[in-house]
C-alpha cells in the first residue's frame, strides 16, 4: 500500500470545509498543511508558518510530540476499544476520571466522556433537563447564553451559540434558547458608564428576562470564562460574581464551557479559576488531549449527579450513551497529556510568557488600523478598524503566521509550549502584515 504522502495530490475540493465560504473554496481550493513540529507547521510547498491558533484553539503541546503518539500506539495494541455500557469499564478511563476530579476547579463528583466539545455541551444540556425532571421541576427547560458565545455545532450546542452563522438557514436556534448581551464593556458600555455600572445594568437586564420568562422555566445559563470565538472577550471582573449570585437567587444551574480555556490557557489550570466561577457542570475538550485524538469531558457536581443517579435507578437505566465515550486510546493520550502539563509546569510557563504576547500586541494599539487589544494568558485578540479582519489575516499568512479573523478581530491562541523568542517572531510577523494593511 502506498504511503499517503506519495499519492497524487488533490486540492481538497472533495472535502466539505467548515467555517469556509464553500463557493469561494470551489474556486481557490485549500492551503494544504503537510507536517508540523512544535509551534511550526509546513505546507506541501515547503513553506513554514507559526501556528498562531493552535490549529483550532487546541494543539496545546504543539506538533510532533512523541510521548503522545507512543501513548496512543501502546494503548491501541493493548486494548484498542471497549465501551462503557452495561457495567463495563477499562483502566485508562477510570484513571483519567479520577485525575480530572482531582484537578477540578470546583467540587465535582463524576465525569461523563464524549469525543468533542460540541457533544459534551449537548450532553450537558440533556443532563440539565434530566436533573430538573429528577427533582420534580420539569418546567425548567429553557437555556440562557450570551450573544456571540460559541458553544459548538450539534443542534443544542449551536442553539446555545449566539452567532448568526451557526443559525442562518439551519432552522436554529431551537425554541427555548435565550441569548443575552455580550459582556464586552468597551463595545456595549454606555457613555460615561463605569465597568461596575455596566455589570449592574447587564445583570438587571438578565433578571428582567428571567422574570419575564418565569424563573421556574429556566434550566441553566451556559458561559465561557473568556469568550474565545466571540472575539476574545474578557468580561469585567465583577460580572461573573454578580451573575452567579443572580443564578443562585433563582435556582438556575451554571454550566461553564471550558473547551478553549481549560488546562492552562488563561494562566490557571482552568478559566473558571481565573474568572472565579463555581460551576454546577463544566465541559472541557481540545487541550485535554492536546488535540492528538478526539476526547471531551463533562464534570458533574455532586448536587447535580445524585438526583440523576436516583432517577436512573427508578427508570432502570441511564439512557444516554455514545459509542466512543471514554475511548481507551483517547483516555490514555489524555492522561499522558496531563502528565506532560504537570512536568512542564505549564501554568507557570503561561504566566511567564503570556504577558509577552498580550503586552506586545497592546503596543500596537496606537496603530491607525487597531481599535482595541484584548487578552489574558496565551489568548489574545486585536480588533481592527471596520472590514479589515479577513484582509489582514490573509496578509498575516503571507508573512508566515497563521491566525484567525473573527469579523474584525484577529485571534491569537498559540500552543502553550511557545517560547518567548517564538512570541517575538510571531509579533514581528504580525506587525509587518499590519503595516502592509
Amino acid at each position: 500500500m502506498s504511503d499517503i504522502n506519495s499519492l497524487p495530490l488533490r486540492d481538497a475540493r472533495a472535502v466539505v470545509h467548515g467555517l469556509t465560504n464553500l463557493s469561494l473554496h470551489a474556486q481557490r481550493g485549500a492551503s494544504v498543511i503537510q507536517s508540523g513540529k512544535g509551534v511550526w507547521v509546513q505546507d506541501i510547498h515547503g513553506r513554514d508558518y507559526i501556528e498562531g491558533m493552535s490549529g483550532l484553539w487546541c494543539i496545546a503541546l504543539g506538533y510532533g510530540n512523541e510521548r503522545l503518539a507512543n501513548a496512543a500506539h501502546k494503548q491501541m495494541l493493548e486494548l484498542a476499544y471497549y465501551p462503557l455500557t452495561n457495567h463495563k469499564s477499562h483502566q485508562p478511563v477510570i484513571a483519567l476520571a479520577e485525575r480530572l476530579l482531582s484537578m477540578a476547579p470546583a467540587p465535582m463528583s463524576k465525569i461523563w466522556f464524549a469525543s468533542t466539545g460540541s457533544e459534551a455541551i449537548d450532553c450537558a444540556a440533556r443532563l440539565c433537563w434530566y436533573y430538573w425532571n429528577a427533582v420534580g421541576q420539569p418546567e425548567k427547560k429553557k437555556f440562557m447564553s450570551h450573544l456571540l458565545a460559541y458553544h459548538g455545532n450539534t443542534i443544542a450546542a449551536a442553539s446555545l451559540t449566539g452567532a448568526s452563522y451557526a443559525h442562518d438557514k439551519f432552522n436554529l436556534p431551537l425554541p427555548g434558547f435565550i441569548h443575552l448581551t455580550t459582556p464586552h464593556f468597551t463595545k456595549n458600555g454606555q457613555a460615561g458608564e463605569t465597568e461596575e455600572a455596566f455589570c449592574d445594568r447587564l445583570i438587571a437586564n438578565i433578571e428582567q428576562r428571567i422574570l419575564a420568562e418565569g424563573a421556574h422555566t429556566i434550566a441553566a445559563f451556559f458561559v465561557e470564562p473568556v469568550m474565545a470565538a466571540g472575539g476574545i472577550i474578557v468580561p469585567p471582573a465583577a460580572y461573573y460574581d454578580k451573575l452567579q449570585r443572580l443564578l443562585k437567587k433563582y435556582d438556575i444551574l451554571l454550566v461553564c464551557d471550558e473547551v478553549v480555556t481549560a488546562f492552562g490557557r488563561t494562566g490557571e489550570m482552568f478559566g473558571s479559576t481565573t474568572m472565579k466561577l463555581q460551576p454546577d457542570l463544566l465541559v472541557c475538550a481540545k487541550a485535554l488531549s492536546s488535540a492528538y485524538i478526539p476526547i471531551s469531558a463533562l464534570m458533574i457536581s455532586p448536587q447535580v449527579y445524585e438526583p440523576i443517579a436516583r432517577q436512573s435507578g427508578e427508570l432502570g437505566m441511564f439512557g444516554l450513551t455514545m459509542t466512543y465515550s471514554g475511548h481507551p486510546v483517547a483516555s490514555a493520550v489524555a492522561l499522558e497529556t496531563l502528565n506532560i502539563y504537570e512536568e512542564l509546569n505549564i501554568v507557570e510557563h503561561v504566566r511567564q510568557v503570556g504577558p509577552c504576547l498580550v503586552n506586545g500586541l497592546k503596543q500596537l494599539e496606537s496603530h491607525p488600523k487597531v481599535k482595541e487589544v484584548r487578552g489574558i494568558g496565551l489568548l489574545a485578540g486585536v480588533e481592527l478598524t471596520a472590514n479589515h479582519g479577513r484582509e489582514c489575516a490573509k496578509l498575516v499568512e503571507e508573512e508566515g503566521l497563521i491566525v484567525r479573523a473573527i469579523c474584525d478581530t484577529i485571534a491569537f491562541c498559540p500552543p502553550l509550549i511557545i517560547s518567548e523568542a517564538e512570541i517575538q517572531e510571531l509579533l514581528a510577523r504580525f506587525t509587518k502584515a499590519l503595516n502592509r494593511l
